[in-house]
C-alpha cells in the first residue's frame, strides 16, 4: 500500500458493471471531499491483480476495500468506507456493533438481487475527466 505525505491510500474494488455499484462510487466520491479512496472496478486489470495479491476469491457479488495491506468485504468493507465520509454518514459505522453474520446476512440479499434491482451496464463505466485521477486503470 503506498503512503503518500503520510497518508494511507486506501483503494476500493467495485463491480463496474453494478449500477448499484456505479451509484455507490459516485455517492463516496462526492462524500469524500479530501479523497481518501481510489477506485478501480473488479473487471480490470489492476482490480484483478488487487484481487490475486490479496488472495481474495475472484466473486463480484461484494466491493472491497484495501487499507493498510488489509482488504475488507461486504458489510465491513462499506461500513469502513462510511467511517471517513462526511456527517451524517460517518455516523452509520456505528452498524459495526451488529454481529457480522447478520450485517453480511442484509448485505447478501442486496449483492443477490442488485442486478434485478438496479440494472447492470455492459461494459464499466467511464469516468468524467475531473473524477479520473481517483480511478486506477
Amino acid at each position: 500500500m503506498k503512503r503518500v505525505d503520510g497518508i494511507v491510500e486506501r483503494i476500493i474494488l467495485f463491480d463496474g458493471i453494478c449500477n448499484l455499484c456505479n451509484f455507490s462510487v459516485q455517492f463516496i466520491i462526492k462524500r469524500d471531499p479530501l479523497g481518501y479512496f481510489k477506485f478501480a472496478a473488479l473487471q480490470g486489470e489492476i482490480g484483478q491483480k488487487l484481487l490475486e495479491k490479496h488472495e481474495i476469491h475472484k466473486d463480484f457479488s461484494s466491493f472491497i476495500l484495501i487499507e493498510n495491506e488489509q482488504a475488507y468485504s461486504k458489510s465491513t468493507a462499506a461500513l469502513k468506507v462510511c467511517l471517513k465520509l462526511r456527517y451524517p454518514w460517518k455516523l452509520l459505522s456505528v452498524l459495526r456493533i451488529l454481529p457480522l453474520s447478520l450485517r453480511d446476512f442484509l448485505y447478501d440479499i442486496i449483492s443477490k438481487n442488485r442486478y434485478k434491482w438496479f440494472g447492470k451496464k455492459e461494459s464499466c463505466i467511464l469516468p468524467s475527466s475531473n473524477m479520473r485521477k481517483r480511478f486506477l486503470d
